[in-house]
Order: structure tokens, then sequence, then C-alpha cells
């Protein structure tokens, strides 16, 4: 683990390296690079299969730094602190894989890179911003004081933010401000279009297909479990490393 362009990451490095771009791999909400990547082994076998991996922690996550402001932590915010990653890893392009606001954020570095994204993977991408239906402001009573929501998904957004202990204040300042830039889609503006993975359980999907078609078409591909279990499967992992193989 090292510290590069502000935030945590690890840079994997393989025994025998392929002529292949380097994979960034950015993890979800309330996790960390470590949880969803290395842990699953998707980081191992694209190791094995030859490629350098660079997994960050996004701010506010992990072992990098708690945001001090929403503006931080808008989707723009945290697609250029991933850019800042690659850049200092002198990766004039690189693939990536993200996996639900790993892959929200994902969608915005076509955008935020241009010319430097070749292939994508985007697993358990909502089509709709989920925090928008989020009451912010009794969010962060209820982690600033424990106050009762009474919204139920904002309830349960707190608890889920409250878990993290001495990391919810940040935690809860990354839903504002991804609540503040929410997800719509719009162009995907690399040469190679994404291939979208959900799950056949995933209720946080339903609609991506009118998203894939929105964009010329996407492939879309449905492997087992809900949203909280597909990360761990093996149909995901190979379809990664499917999709990013050279």
């Amino acid at each position: 683990m090292r510290d590069t362009a502000g935030l945590a990451a690890r840079t994997l490095t393989p025994s025998r390296p392929a002529d292949a771009p380097p994979v960034l791999l950015v993890h979800g909400f309330g996790s960390d690079g470590a949880a969803d990547w290395i842990d699953t082994g998707i980081a191992g076998a694209l190791t094995d299969a030859g490629r350098t991996v660079i997994v960050p922690d996004l701010r506010g996550h992990g072992d990098s730094p708690v945001p001090s402001t929403s503006a931080e932590v808008t989707a723009p915010a945290l697609a250029a602190d991933l850019v800042a990653v690659m850049d200092e890893a002198g990766a004039a392009t690189f693939d990536v894989a993200g996996y639900s606001l790993g892959a929200r954020i994902a969608w915005e570095l076509p955008s935020a890179a241009p010319g430097r994204v070749e292939r994508a993977v985007l697993g358990g991408l909502s089509p709709a911003e989920p925090f928008t239906a989020v009451d912010i402001e009794a969010l962060h009573r209820a982690v600033q004081d424990g106050t009762e929501c009474d919204d139920p998904f904002t309830g349960a957004i707190a608890g889920m933010v409250k878990a993290h202990g001495d990391r919810a204040a940040g935690l809860a300042l990354c839903v504002e401000g991804l609540r503040a830039t929410p997800f719509a889609g719009g162009p995907w503006n690399a040469k190679v279009l994404p291939v979208l993975v959900v799950g056949e359980n995933d209720e946080l999907t339903q609609g991506i297909d009118g998203l894939a078609e929105s964009v010329g078409g996407a492939r879309l591909v449905t492997v087992p479990g809900a949203h909280h279990e597909v990360l761990a499967g093996a149909r995901f992992r190979d379809t990664v490393l499917d999709v990013l193989a050279r």
C-alpha cells in the first residue's frame, strides 16, 4: 500500500508481463480495493494473466483520506482522483473494471481522461442514482448524534455508513457529493463500448438494458447472484478476464 496522488493504492505486478496496458480496479461504496478486488481473487487472476493492476481506495474509503467537504467526493472529483493515480503510474492508456459505485465513477473516466480508456467492465451499475432518494440532512444527523431517520431508505444508508465507525462522517459526505452529481448516463466517450455485468437477482440494476442501448448497444452480461454476491462469483471474474484479455 502506498499513497499515490492523494489516495491509498496498491500496485500488483505480474511475474511475466503481458504487452497490455495496466488495469484500474475501482471498488464500491462503503468497501475498499482489497475487499472488492484482492480478497475476491480478481486482482490476482489479472496479474496471473500478465497484467499490472492498480487498486486504489476511493477518497473517504479504506486507507484513503477522509473528505472535509462534499465537493471533494462528487462523481467528477472522484474520477479526477483516479486519473491522477493513473497519471502518477505513468499509464498513457489503461483498462478499467468497476463495481457498483466503482462502475458509476468509471463511467466518468473516458471524459475525464480523453483517449486513455481502452476496455471497460462495469458491474452492478444502477441506471438511476440511488442516493437522490436520501434525506441528506437526516443522514448527517444520524451519523453525528444517532437521530433516527423517518425515511426507511435514509435509515438503511445511515446504518450502513455508521457501521464504519470513525469513517462514517466521511462516507456521509460521499453520499452528499454523489447525490449532488447524480448518474444520468450520457455518452460513453471511448472507442470501445463498455461491457455491463449484472447479477440475475440484482434489483439495483433494473433498467440497465435501456442504458446499454443508449450508448449504441453495449454488451450486457448476466451472471448469478444478488448485488452483494456478484463480485465473489466465478462468472464475474471470468467475464472481467475475458473482456480485458489481449
